[in-house]
């Protein structure tokens, strides 16, 4: 297979595609923003570089392209469209904006939601991407309640924010596109952080008064009134938004772990008999708003600071309250009564990844890594590795192999690493190009400090093959010229 073009690679469930395909040998073509803090590389450098502490051991780095949604071939031009062309079969189209309410459908989320879907398929179409996969949500249902199946979209439903209208007409436009070779549809539910750890990026949702609590509790240094009136407080503020939510709280949510969703969209990809379907990826059991609720209780009363234990006294909680309720307003819809979600097509494809329940003890995990980290803030500094690849071969880096004989492909694992295809003409190397195809007679396999040495002239190719830590693969050429080859390229020697 081609290499997959994934968007949204640096949020929470990209960030678990982008380890998880890679982990599958899936070969990655990213499209990343950059930001005024960091370039589009250095923004995957920073999330890789967490799965390589956790694996123990160094990835593969995807091909990065630096670029936009909003814009006209995904900012790319003509050269990043040529090269989709030439070497992707499939397209997974995972970004998104999880605003709720806009200001209008020229403002978020339909900036992202529906113009940016339109650009992919438009991209799609010019680069001839055949096989499609789309991250929709399963509330593209609206208000429905009931059972929905997984085959339905439209039935006349209305909806209860921009979110959903926008995810919603955004299936309708990627239903009505021609992918030759299919068109794959996730709908997961409410996607919350992981179920081993409670690790997370994004804080919408269910964290949102977690988070407007946790806010209070830090501005004033903790509650200074006695336990019980802490206690009572929390309980009858809880009861409060009870009310005005119009809950009960035996209401369900189709809550699901980041870990979870992943590893299911990734067992389809990376198994094509179970394309062209539509996968629901919501719990069995959905969870009850009171289970949550009390574990967000009990948080609140750990965090708390009591600093008195005299008589209770009255709490002004009314000024906090006006603020917390028009916070939560805009979630109103979020927090009602799930429909009942049929899952037959994921559990028939993946009986054997089984949603974690979320239960008390997994809900603390969420709950206290959301605190601790402080919602995410400050953010983690920019990783810019010591040596990149990229940057040393920026002399060599080309578009056009149409001129080469023959081809090679290098790939450089670990920190500041990537993949691209050498050139050769004549029997020698002439430029690089980003990412390794079919065409490539051999391939050179390190990390990216065996590049480095090899840069540096710190070591010989020779050497590196002798001790294991450079593997050459495949032939076209003789095995003396490939490793003279690799020495000119890694000197930048064309």
């Amino acid at each position: 297979m081609g290499y997959l073009f994934l968007t949204g690679a640096t949020g929470l469930l990209g960030s678990y595609l982008t380890r998880d395909l890679l982990a599958r040998g899936t070969k990655l073509a990213l499209l990343v923003r950059g930001t005024k803090w960091a370039s589009a590389r250095q923004r995957v450098e920073s999330l890789l570089e967490r799965w390589e502490k956790q694996a123990g051991h160094a990835l593969p780095r995807p091909v990065v392209f630096e670029g936009n949604l909003s814009a006209p071939d995904l900012g790319l031009g003509a050269d990043g469209v040529r090269w989709a062309r030439d070497n992707c079969s499939a397209f997974m189209h995972n970004a998104a904006s999880l605003t709720f309410q806009g200001d209008g459908r020229d403002t978020e989320p339909y900036i992202s939601n529906l113009n940016g879907t339109q650009n992919v398929l438009e991209f799609c179409s010019q680069a001839d991407i055949r096989q499609f996969h789309h991250v929709s949500t399963a509330y593209v249902c609206g208000l429905r309640r009931g059972r929905i199946f997984e085959s339905e979209l439209d039935v006349g439903q209305e909806h209860g924010n921009d979110y959903e209208i926008s995810k919603f007409e955004s299936e309708q436009m990627v239903r009505a596109a021609d992918f030759p070779d299919g068109l794959t549809v996730y709908r997961p539910g409410i996607i919350l952080g992981d179920s081993k750890d409670g690790y997370t990026t994004t804080y919408h949702g269910f964290y949102v008064p977690l988070k407007l609590v946790s806010s209070l509790i830090t501005q004033t240094g903790g509650l200074d009134v006695p336990e019980e009136m802490v206690v009572t407080g929390i309980k009858l503020g809880s009861q409060r938004l009870r009310e005005i939510l119009r809950l009960t709280g035996n209401e369900r949510k189709n809550f699901v772990p980041v870990d979870w969703v992943s590893a299911v969209m990734t067992h389809v990809y990376t198994n094509p008999e179970h394309h062209r379907q539509t996968y629901h990826l919501t719990p069995r059991r959905p969870v009850p708003v009171e289970v949550f609720q009390r574990v967000m209780e009990q948080m609140f009363l750990k965090y708390t600071r009591i600093k008195s234990k005299a008589k209770a006294t009255n709490v002004d909680w009314s000024e906090f309250e006006r603020f917390f309720l028009e916070q939560m307003e805009v979630y109103r819809s979020y927090w009602g009564d799930d429909p009942e979600f049929d899952s037959t097509n994921t559990q028939t494809i993946a009986p054997h990844l089984r949603c974690p329940e979320l239960d008390d003890t997994m809900f603390r995990r969420m709950c206290e890594y959301a605190i601790e980290s402080n919602f995410g803030w400050p953010k983690p500094p920019v990783v810019k590795p010591e040596f990149d690849a990229a940057d040393h071969l920026t002399d060599l880096a080309s578009t056009d192999a149409e001129a080469a004989d023959i081809q090679l492909g290098l790939q450089v694992n670990g920190l500041g690493g990537g993949q691209w295809a050498v050139q050769v003409k004549d029997g020698q190397p002439v430029s690089v190009v980003p990412g390794i195809h079919s065409k490539c007679t051999a391939r050179f396999y390190m990390n990216s400090q065996t590049f480095k040495r090899l840069a540096e002239e710190q070591t010989s190719v020779e050497e590196e093959v002798r001790t294991g830590r450079l593997l050459i693969e495949g032939n076209g050429l003789p095995p003396e010229q490939l490793r003279g080859i690799l020495a000119k390229v890694a000197q930048k020697k064309a």
